[in-house]
């Protein structure tokens, strides 16, 4: 069914919206108001959270659509879909509903949370190859009978139709809206969202947001043409597609105001941001969002602004790498390297020197073998907890004081 039409419009958002009408499907997601990020940014800030979605992203609302115009159309029994975590979840979920079988192929590196997850919604899943292009190949060769259908993660007008209905939620939520932002992977969602907008509220600004290590919209439209990496490298698992689709370029272009991209760095801050301020758990994908508004990329000062969450499903390996950057980058964790003779007491004495400004030291080690050093001496090698920055400069203005060679050696 893929290129049965060759564009999306409302009515077919529509009519995605009157398939997907059943709450054990897709659920209606809160919006609720975050008076921390309207301080930080200046504008009104609702935060629209699809990350709460059964599947704990948006993609269940697409791959439904999608699948069940197959089966009511040509009568399909068995779907495959390529996906490193989230799409393979709402493909999995869809098909079970509708009484489908279900191939799922995912990347080895997956996050195992995302395949244990796509398993229990009734999937059969296959681990082939490193990364979301691999799988991609592995899982068309298995579209081996007219009985079954491949379900592509945005290159689908049935599909984008289907993450529309999010767009027509929104504008229900919140008409007056000035700006909404959305994480851009594939393209999928924001055309869907934009076209749904530009039917109900054409004067909202839609900005779509790609992170820096898999970012391919803005050459794309510069060359008027789908864009595709060789390789991406982004925390931001759910957005790394590396490539957009000719469908969804031209969904941007029609209706997309702007794109601005964010670095890995940003969206850990606005994963952590969201964790102690919104109480919330969002992958770094659905992140993407706040870490624009938070920006400099994005001026939304004095608007009624709504990021859109749009995943939740944050690998616990990689919650804890997101958290230990965050952090570091605030100078709530700090890592420093003292030049010491080697003789008993210097650590004590160092040690203590770290608790009198109330700072717990984690982990503290001897270094004896850097080749600066000459013979009977050493480094000492700790990490710090501290309230941040004023803490962390204060610390190390006390040992260098103390006579002592330190530097800081957070990467």
């Amino acid at each position: 069914m893929n290129g049965a039409y060759e564009t999306v419009e409302i009515a077919d958002v529509e009519a995605a919206r009157d398939r997907l009408d059943d709450e054990s499907v897709v659920k209606r997601t809160p919006v609720e108001r975050s008076t921390s990020l309207d301080d930080m940014t200046g504008a009104e800030v609702h935060l629209k959270m699809e990350h709460l979605q059964w599947t704990g992203s948006f993609k269940t609302r697409g791959a439904y659509n999608k699948i069940a115009q197959c089966v009511a159309d040509v009568g399909v029994d068995r779907v495959v879909a390529a996906s490193a975590g989230n799409h393979a979840q709402g493909v999995a979920l869809a098909a079970t509903k509708l009484g489908v079988d279900s191939t799922i192929v995912m990347p080895r590196g997956a996050p195992q949370a995302k395949v244990d997850a796509t398993r229990s919604y009734g999937a059969d899943v296959e681990l082939v190859g490193s990364d979301f292009r691999d799988a991609m190949a592995h899982a068309k060769g298995l579209v081996d009978d007219d009985a079954t259908e491949f379900v592509h993660a945005y290159d689908d007008p049935a599909i984008v139709a289907g993450q529309g209905t999010l767009g027509l939620e929104m504008y229900d939520d919140l008409p007056d809206v000035d700006t909404v932002v959305v994480p851009i992977g594939g393209g999928g969602l924001i055309s869907g969202i934009a076209t749904a907008f530009a039917e109900r509220s054409p004067e909202t600004r839609i900005v779509g947001v790609q992170a820096a290590g898999a970012s391919t919209v803005s050459e794309s439209l510069r060359k008027g043409a789908a864009v595709s990496l060789d390789s991406v490298d982004t925390i931001a698992d759910g957005i790394a597609t590396g490539g957009i689709s000719e469908l969804t370029l031209s969904l941007i272009e029609e209706h997309v105001d702007e794109v601005v991209t964010v670095t890995d760095g940003e969206i850990a801050r606005a994963v952590l941001l969201l964790l102690e301020r919104a109480k919330q758990v969002v992958e770094g994908a659905g992140a993407a969002s706040v870490a624009a508004i938070v920006s400099d990329e994005l001026d939304v000062r004095g608007e009624t602004v709504m990021p859109l969450l749009s995943g939740g499903n944050l690998d616990m390996t990689m919650l804890q790498t997101v958290l230990v950057h965050a952090l570091t980058d605030r100078e709530q964790l700090l890592k420093l390297r003292v030049r010491i003779d080697d003789r008993p007491g210097k650590m004590e004495e160092v040690s203590g020197l770290i608790a009198d400004h109330g700072a717990n030291i984690r982990t503290v080690r001897h270094d004896r073998s850097a080749p600066e050093l000459d013979v009977g001496e050493a480094h000492l090698v700790f990490q710090v907890e501290t309230s941040g920055a004023g803490q962390s400069r204060a610390i190390v203005r006390s040992i260098r004081d103390h006579g002592y060679e330190v530097r800081r050696v957070n990467a």
